[in-house]
């Protein structure tokens, strides 16, 4: 169960959304809210897991970075939309695991079949926590900006209404 501990304006590139942090216990995780989304339906929304490789240090591994920008550029457009943050790094496996897997991604394999081989889930990510902060702050449905058909799945089985998939492309 996850409760509202702060909140406050970020002002970013793409405009100001209205950061609210949320807390389970043992995770933080954020919510980026433009304009009004209480009570909506076909809110955009995109479900972002944090990568410190992408987000931070600028990586051009992976796209992750480019993807957040995106994201921001089209609810800016909107004029309305939210972004939830998760802290789930390396596809929840974490950093250790994202940088034992750099010598067998460069033999080929795929991020999911080195986690596999390194004894890691291929993607132990999930997506409770946004479900529960998209019924908390009001949302009805949303048009979910995604490229991964299992944070569809993922979310639907939590009983949230995905009224629309947008993928994000370059």
């Amino acid at each position: 169960m996850i409760i509202r501990v702060a909140e406050g304006p970020l002002q970013t590139l793409f405009g100001t959304f209205h950061q609210i942090l949320y807390y389970d216990g043992q995770k933080e995780t954020i919510a980026l809210v433009m304009g009004e989304v209480a009570g909506r339906e076909n809110v955009l929304c995109r479900v972002h897991s944090q990568c410190i490789s992408g987000h931070v240090f600028n990586s051009i591994e992976c796209d992750c970075r480019e993807q957040m920008e995106m994201a921001q550029r089209q609810i800016q457009a909107a004029g309305s939309g939210l972004i939830i943050w998760l802290d789930q790094e390396g596809k929840n496996n974490g950093h250790m695991a994202l940088l034992q897997s750099r010598k067998l991604k460069s033999e080929g394999l795929s991020q999911a079949e080195a986690y596999v081989k390194l004894g890691y889930p291929a993607d132990a990510r999930s997506y409770i926590r946004a479900g529960e902060i998209l019924r908390e702050l009001g949302v009805r449905s949303i048009t979910l900006m995604t490229n991964n058909p299992e944070k569809v799945s993922q979310l639907r089985a939590d009983g949230l209404v995905i009224a629309g998939i947008q993928p994000l492309t370059r």
